[in-house]
C-alpha cells in the first residue's frame, strides 16, 4: 500500500481499482488528447474517490473553458487552489503521483473501462441492497419494489441518468431547427396508410388511442401497424396482447405479409399455392427479431414496463408499443377496492406516463360500449372510462359505414360501401380534427389498405 492509498475491509470492499482510477487522470494530465475519449467513456460519479471525481472534473472544466486549453499538474493544480479544493485532493504532490502512476497513456481508453465497468459493478451493488431493504420492510408492494430496481437497473446499463435531462428553451432550439427544416418531427413514427399520415403523425411521448366496436378491426389496425414500424422502418416494435395468443397474431401477420387467406392458416389448412406465398416471406418473418408479441397472462402497467427495459437491455429499444387492449388490462395490485371505471383510468394514465417515460409512441386499443352499436362512434363511447379521451393525444374511431337497404327509407339511398372502414380522426394534438380516412377492411388477409381518398 502506498502513501496514496487507502486502508479497507478487504473481504467487504465494494469493487474498485484505484490504480485504473489513478491512470486514467494521470493520462489526462499527460496529454490532452485522450480527454475527449475520457469524458465519452466516464462520467465523474464512477470514480471511487470522491478527490477523484474533483480532479475529473477540474481537468473536464478547463479542457472545455478554451480552444486551446494547458492541461498539466501545474495549471489543474493553480485550479484546484483558486477553488479552495487542492488540499483536499491530497495537494499538488499528488496531481505529480498521478502522472508517474501512468504505465501507458496508450491504453487510457481501457483504464477508462475498468473504472466504467467497477462503477456499475457499485451501482448493482447499491440497487440490490436497496431493493433487499425494501423487501424486509415489507412496506411497499412486491411489484413496485421490482419495477423500481428495474428501472435502476437499466439506468445503469445504459448509463442514464434522472438528472441529465434538458429542460431549457436553450437546451431545446437545436432540436426544434432540425425539425423545421426537416418539415417534420424526425423521431415520428408513419402509419402503413399514405393516407392517415397526411392527418396524423406518431410522436413520442404520446397515446394514440384507437376504437371500435367488437369485431371492428382494431386488432388489424394493431398488428399492421407494428408490422410496418417493426418490418419496413426497421424500428423495434412491442405488440403486448391480452385479446389474442402468440399463435394467432403470427398467422395474422402471415397472412397480411404474404397474402395468404387467415382462415387457412388458423386451421393449417394451406393449398401448395399458399406455402409457395409463406415460403416466400420466411426469411422476412425469420429475420424479425426486434417484432415482440408478449401475450403474458395478466399483463399490467408493470409487466409491459419490465418487458420494455428487457426489449432495451437486448440491444432492441422499442419504437413503439401497442397494447391490444386496454379495457383487458390487469389493474395494478389486488383488491385495490376502486371501481372499474377508476382502473381504467389508472391503466389510461399509466400508459400516457409510460409513453413519455420511454419517449415512445404507446398506442392503446380500446373497445366501444354497447351504445355506440348501429351510428357513428364518439369520443365519449369508451367502455368504462371516459378518462381515456383526456389521456389521449390522439383519438381514432372505427367505424363499419351502414350499407343500402331498399326495405329501410333511411338506408336505401345510401353508397355501396362494402369492404370499407373509415378512420374518424376525432381528436388529434399534433393537426386537425374531425378528419374521416377511409381504408379498404380486407379481413381474409388480415389487413387493411389505403384507398387514397378521404372524405
Amino acid at each position: 500500500m502506498n502513501e496514496y492509498e487507502e486502508p479497507g475491509d478487504i473481504e467487504r470492499q465494494p469493487p474498485v481499482d484505484l490504480e485504473a482510477e489513478q491512470a486514467v487522470l494521470g493520462s489526462m494530465l499527460l496529454s490532452q488528447h485522450v480527454i475527449d475519449r475520457m469524458i465519452a467513456i466516464v462520467e465523474p460519479v464512477a470514480f471511487y474517490r470522491p478527490q477523484h471525481q474533483t480532479i475529473f472534473n477540474t481537468i473536464t472544466a478547463l479542457y472545455s473553458r478554451s480552444r486551446n486549453p494547458k492541461i498539466d499538474p501545474i495549471t489543474v493544480g493553480n485550479e484546484l487552489d483558486r477553488a479552495g479544493t487542492l488540499g483536499k485532493i491530497g495537494g499538488r504532490g499528488y496531481l505529480h503521483h498521478l502522472v508517474a502512476a501512468v504505465p501507458s497513456v496508450a491504453h487510457a481508453e481501457r483504464y477508462a473501462e475498468i473504472v466504467r465497468d467497477k462503477a456499475l459493478l457499485r451501482a448493482v451493488i447499491e440497487t440490490a441492497t436497496r431493493a433487499a431493504a425494501r423487501a424486509y420492510a415489507q412496506q411497499d408492494q412486491a411489484m413496485e419494489i421490482l419495477d423500481d430496481a428495474m428501472a435502476e437497473f437499466q439506468g445503469a446499463a445504459t448509463g442514464a441518468s434522472p438528472l441529465e435531462v434538458k429542460l431549457s428553451v436553450g437546451d431545446r432550439w437545436a432540436t426544434f431547427l432540425d425539425e423545421l427544416e426537416a418539415g417534420k418531427d424526425p423521431r415520428a413514427l408513419d402509419t402503413p396508410w399514405h393516407d392517415l399520415n397526411d392527418v396524423v403523425e406518431l410522436k413520442p411521448g404520446q397515446l394514440i388511442t384507437v376504437g371500435a366496436a367488437t369485431g371492428g378491426g382494431k386488432s388489424l389496425f394493431g398488428m399492421n401497424l407494428a408490422a410496418h414500424v417493426a418490418i419496413r422502418r426497421n424500428r423495434a416494435a412491442l405488440v403486448a396482447s391480452m385479446e389474442m395468443g402468440g399463435g394467432e397474431l403470427v398467422a395474422r401477420l402471415t397472412a397480411a405479409e404474404a397474402s395468404v387467406d387467415l382462415d387457412r392458416l388458423i386451421r393449417r389448412k394451406l393449398t401448395d399455392a399458399d406455402w409457395a406465398k409463406v415460403i416466400k416471406v420466411s426469411d422476412r418473418m425469420q429475420n424479425a427479431r426486434n417484432f415482440i408479441l408478449d401475450d403474458s397472462p395478466n399483463l399490467t402497467l408493470s409487466k409491459i414496463r419490465a418487458r420494455l427495459r428487457w426489449m432495451a437491455s437486448h440491444g432492441h429499444p422499442a419504437g413503439i408499443v401497442v397494447a391490444d387492449y386496454l379495457q383487458l388490462m390487469t389493474p395494478e395490485g389486488a383488491n385495490s377496492g376502486k371501481n372499474r371505471a377508476q382502473e381504467v383510468a389508472d391503466i389510461s394514465r399509466g400508459l400516457k406516463t409510460m409513453a413519455m417515460e420511454f419517449e415512445i409512441p404507446i398506442v392503446a386499443l380500446a373497445q366501444f360500449n354497447r351504445g355506440a352499436v348501429g351510428r357513428q362512434p364518439l369520443v365519449s363511447d369508451f367502455k368504462d372510462s371516459s378518462s381515456i379521451e383526456q389521456d389521449s393525444n390522439v383519438i381514432v374511431l372505427m367505424h363499419t359505414p351502414p350499407q343500402p337497404d331498399p326495405d329501410d327509407p333511411e338506408l336505401k339511398h345510401l353508397k355501396e360501401r362494402t369492404g370499407e372502414i373509415d378512420l374518424i380522426v376525432a381528436k388529434n394534438r399534433n393537426g386537425i380534427s374531425g378528419r374521416i380516412v377511409t381504408l379498404a377492411f380486407q379481413g381474409h388477409y388480415g389487413r387493411l389498405q389505403s384507398l387514397g381518398r378521404e372524405y
